[in-house]
């Protein structure tokens, strides 16, 4: 299918740098933990000094997304950080809005990040395992 545009021939395919295409939820994932790892560096709020932003699950409507973060507080600074995030929310979503370019703002949804805390822990089982293997 060709089409001619003003001067340009146009053959249906966009020539990029021939590197990976990737979905454009990953994409949109990847640019809002970083709009949101930005702002989390803004806030002057003690309770966010060691959270880091890890990832993020966008619905493709992009009407929530689930923020998923740890800090080196663990599971017991759970419920205080996330009242934190919450309590700051409207700025982030404020901050989104600003700087992505989206028909629409995903409602932030906020969630410590047990699949990371799992490998952790799995880590620290196999480290102790190889640990009394050799003191045997």
């Amino acid at each position: 299918m060709r089409a001619l545009v003003g001067r340009v021939l146009w053959m249906g395919r966009r020539r990029g740098s021939g590197g990976q295409r990737y979905p454009k939820s990953a994409r949109s994932s990847e640019t809002l933990r970083e709009v949101i790892a930005e702002e989390l560096v803004r806030i002057d709020d003690e309770r966010l000094e060691f959270v880091t932003i890890t990832g993020i699950d966008v619905d493709s409507e992009m009407n929530r997304a689930h923020v998923y973060f740890d800090s080196l507080a663990g599971e017991d600074g759970d419920d205080e950080i996330v009242e934190a995030l919450l309590s700051h929310r409207a700025r982030i979503q404020s901050s989104i809005a600003r700087q992505v370019r989206a028909k629409r703002t995903p409602v932030l949804d906020f969630r410590p990040d047990d699949a990371l805390r799992s490998a952790e822990r799995i880590d620290d089982i196999l480290r102790e395992d190889r640990r009394r293997r050799g003191e045997a």
